[in-house]
């Protein structure tokens, strides 16, 4: 019985290279597609919770950002909004997402279900949590007008240094996010990179064209 136990053990070992902790957060940048495989074989889910709590907050103060919520609110209500509602509720639309991600993909005969889909956003989504160490000193130094439809007061050298590095930054960062969505998502649902984006695609695509045609029959009959 510890012989069999042993043998299952090393085969179970076989299937992937065993990562730390900090494997996981620091190899992902370089080799993405190796975490990932990681992370989807062993369930890992290490600092899930905490990444979507960030991953909330990002998305809600982005939110608060385009839709100017400046103009009619306190910095004080937006930074407290942005970060209890955010943080405790921002992971819904993800869950959903994912949830779209894995019932589209089964057209797609995907292999991942929306736990483990659900699972690889979170870690994906590293990138776009990073863009929080870029807000804080843009609303330093802005303020409540980083929320507001106004031209930013980049007077002095520091604080248009400060703005420019952080819009980079910050489109860097969603690019990768981006990138590691696509080969997470190959990974989970076992697809080649072409078709993970088209799985991507398609829950947008579920969700925008029924209103596109409510909104066309409703043009057509009006």
């Amino acid at each position: 019985m510890e012989t069999k136990l042993t043998e299952n053990q090393f085969e179970e070992f076989e299937k992937y290279e065993a990562l730390s902790d900090q494997d996981v957060f620091t190899k992902i940048w370089t080799q993405p597609r190796k975490v990932f495989k990681f992370i989807n074989d062993t369930q890992y889910e290490k600092y899930f919770y905490i990444l979507l709590f960030f991953a909330g907050v990002v998305r809600a103060l982005d939110r608060a950002s385009t839709k100017n919520t400046g103009d009619d609110s306190s910095l004080f209500f937006i930074l407290f909004f942005g970060v209890v509602l955010g943080g405790a509720f921002g992971w819904i639309s993800y869950f959903i997402y994912a949830a779209l991600t894995s019932w589209t993909g089964k057209w797609l005969d995907g292999a991942g279900n929306t736990t483990s889909i659900f699972r690889m956003m979170a870690y994906a989504l590293l990138p776009s949590t990073l863009a929080l160490v870029f807000i804080i000193p843009q609303i330093a130094i802005f303020g409540v007008d980083v929320f507001r439809d106004v031209e930013y007061d980049t007077a002095t050298a520091f604080g248009d240094i400060v703005f420019w590095i952080s819009v980079f930054c910050e489109v860097v960062l969603s690019l990768t996010t981006l990138v590691f969505m696509v080969i997470g998502l190959s990974e989970v649902q076992k697809f080649s990179v072409w078709k993970a984006v088209l799985n991507l695609i398609l829950p947008i695509c579920v969700i925008v064209v029924p209103f596109l045609l409510l909104a066309a029959l409703f043009y057509a009959f009006s």
